[in-house]
Parts: structure tokens; sequence; C-alpha cells
């Protein structure tokens, strides 16, 4: 069994801002934006290099949105930042409007997405942005699974032509991809093989699911484990291949089980491949305050919930 080993605890917004200020560096059509949130979103050392490429809108959102589709017109590529909630709930009608409908070369950068943002609560929370902006025509939906995932998801998007929806979290967690990754959007990781079930997982999850595929493998379970980064276009191929080999599947998401990854993978299994699926997510509910393991614990979005789906599961082979 393949290991994988944490080497230092890193949050994920950081990888975000190390890829933005590598992008300062080498695309000079790469501006930025933000409402006022810079340094929870990293952008600090973007703007130290580049303060001529950043625009600060302030508490706006909905008009960065706008700003951003109209830097478009003239070749520049524009990063917004604010928290997830604010990326997307706050102004769904001025990126579909502005920017989807349209198909402009925005870049929609979330952090503090999901339970994860913990102590400020449900109303900071987000857990339907994947939902929101997967429905977008168009839309290209990323969310990663560590520091050096993202910060090589953001230096992939600069090149993609297209609006493109990017989440990531608040807490620091396992960092464990590889420092020197090449990002492919679209293409599904496959992190651990196995013959007994399928682990489906993206973002903080993906961590959650090697941990509980150890365990797994040590009551005599192989897992496979792979790590869905980007949700639209999701890897319709990886995962039937996967499937057709384990007979079961488990699918693994901070997000709610309504509109997220859970829900797209069914949709491929429905069609071409019918398969027992169980589901790790929110339940249709919002948040509420606390640290991010405790939420996690209290939600069912950790490893230990992720075993117990396996085994259910698996008696639905």
């Amino acid at each position: 069994m393949k290991k994988y080993i944490d080497t230092g605890k890193k949050d994920t917004r950081s990888g975000f801002g190390a890829g933005l200020e590598e992008l300062g560096k080498t695309n000079e059509n790469v501006v930025a934006l933000c409402a006022d949130l810079i340094g929870s979103l990293k952008m600090d050392a973007f703007i130290a290099n580049n303060p001529e490429r950043f625009f600060q809108v302030g508490i706006a959102e909905a008009n960065m949105m706008g700003i951003a589709a109209g830097l478009t017109v003239g070749g520049k590529i524009p990063f917004t930042g604010t928290f997830a909630n604010f990326s997307t709930g706050r102004v769904y009608d001025q990126i579909r409007q502005s920017i989807a409908y349209s198909g402009k070369n925005v870049k929609i950068c979330a952090s503090h997405a999901g339970l994860t943002l913990g102590e400020d609560g449900a109303t900071h929370q987000i857990l339907e942005d994947i939902g929101l902006m997967k429905m977008l025509p168009g839309m290209t939906v990323i969310n990663t699974c560590d520091y050096n995932q993202t910060k090589a998801a953001t230096i992939a998007i600069a090149d993609h032509v297209g609006p493109v929806y990017l989440r990531f979290g608040r807490p620091k967690v396992a960092n464990f991809t590889a420092e020197d990754q090449k990002f492919e959007i679209g293409k599904a990781v496959l992190l651990q093989e196995g013959t007994d079930v399928t682990i489906v997982a993206t973002g903080h999850l993906v961590w959650e699911a090697l941990r509980a595929a150890e365990a797994l493998h040590e009551n005599g379970i192989s897992a496979e484990v792979i790590n869905i980064h980007t949700i639209k276009p999701l890897d319709d191929e990886a995962i039937l291949n996967s499937v057709k080999k384990t007979g079961c599947i488990v699918t693994a998401e901070e997000h709610n089980f309504l509109g997220g990854l859970g829900e797209s993978v069914s949709r491929v299994l429905a069609v071409n491949h019918p398969t027992p699926q169980e589901f790790i997510a929110t339940k249709d509910t919002f948040g509420e305050s606390g640290t991010p393991d405790q939420l996690m614990e209290k939600y069912g979005l950790n490893a230990e919930a992720i075993i117990n789906a396996v085994q259910n599961v698996m008696k639905r082979k």
C-alpha cells in the first residue's frame, strides 16, 4: 500500500497566494482584485510586487465581478478574491450575467469554503457553492486538497481560457501532494489502487480518504482512492474504470450532498454503470459555529465516517 506523508500542515489559501505570486512574475496579463480581504486571501506578495496590477474594490463583491468581466475585454486575466460565500451566493447574478453568459476569462478564487471556516458560523460558511457554480454553462469548477495542489491549480488556470471557480479553505491541513506536480484540469488523480471499494474525494476530504483507506487496509479491505480536484469537467472515465473493478463507491466532500461531487458522480453512474453509492457530505443543512475539527466530526466529514460508509456500501454490492 502506498504511503502518503504530511510534509507539514499548511492552509490551502496560502497555496493560492503562492501561486498568484508566481503568476505575477511569469504572466503580465494576470491582475488581481480583492473585496477587502487581502490578508485572508494571502494576496500580499502579489500586491507588493505588482501594485499597479491590483485593485482593492472594498466590500462591494458584485462590483468586483463586473470590473473583472470588463478587464477581460482588454486581454487581462483577472483573479478575484474573497470568501467562498461572498464569491458565489452574494454575487450569483453578476457571475451568471456578466461572466458565464459571455464566457469571460475571469478566475473566481474563493477561500474559507465549507464548514472549516469554523467559528465564523453558518452565515459565513457555504455548503452550496459547488452546486451553484457547476450549473453555470461553461464554468470550470476546481476544489483542491492541499497547499501544493492549490498553488499548482492557481498557476494552471491562468492558461485556461474561460471562467473558472477555484475553491479552497482556511485551516491548516495535511500537505501531501508533490511540490512539482503538473495540474491537469479535468484529470482525476489515482492516489491508491484497490479492488474492494472506490473512494472518490475532493478538497479537505482527500486526506481523510487516505486515512480511511489505510485503516481499511489493516482490516483486509482494499480501497481505491481517487482525488477529484476538478468537479467540472468531471473525469467520468476514471470513475467508471474504478467502479467496474470494485463494484461500489463512496463519495466524500465538504459540501451539501445535494448539488456537489457526489451528485455529479451519481449522474455518471446512472447513465453508464449503475453502482451502489454512499455519500459523505452534509445532509441538506447549514453549518454552525465551532472549530473545524468539531464541525467535521459532528457533520460526519472525516475518516471514521468514510470507513462506516465503506462498510455499508460493500454490503450492497
